[in-house]
């Protein structure tokens, strides 16, 4: 009986150590689609980037970083905003970043190099608490010079 009562406390022990904290969870982040991977001047982009969030408290911004191995000066990264939307307990949705290429209105996109430019775009998020999802990446998107 004694070794009983031991066993249930050990089992509890670690079963409690096991379970998962959700309040400090990192959200998740995928790549779902972009409209185009040829992009021209006065066109859009969008990327659609699917979220979850378990505790419900991501910043309303992503973070963006292009990567331009051939022209180092169009390399673009930092924070954008995205649109504001309700934020619950164990949250999924999706997430539309845009930019335009000479857009007005939008963060623009343009070849540096006086050339055509192939960019990666690679995503992240986070919450309040600074945890921060793994980062997604595009497949390779072509900007035209002319």
């Amino acid at each position: 009986m004694r070794y009983l009562l031991l066993l249930t406390i050990v089992s509890l022990v670690v079963f409690a150590s096991c379970r998962k904290n959700t309040a400090n969870s990192a959200p998740t982040l995928k790549f779902k689609s972009v409209n185009t991977t040829q992009l021209h001047q006065q066109e859009l982009i969008h990327f659609t980037l699917a979220f979850t969030d378990g505790p419900g408290n991501l910043l309303d911004s992503v973070y963006v970083e292009e990567k331009v191995p051939n022209c180092p000066t169009s390399n673009l990264s930092g924070y954008f905003p995205v649109p504001a939307f309700p934020t619950s307990k164990n949250q999924k949705g999706d997430v539309v970043v845009t930019f335009g290429y000479n857009v007005s209105g939008y963060t623009s996109l343009s070849p540096q190099c006086q050339e055509n430019d192939t960019a990666v775009f690679r995503f992240a998020i986070r919450d309040v608490n600074k945890n921060t999802s793994d980062t997604v990446s595009s497949p390779p998107i072509i900007l035209y010079y002319q």
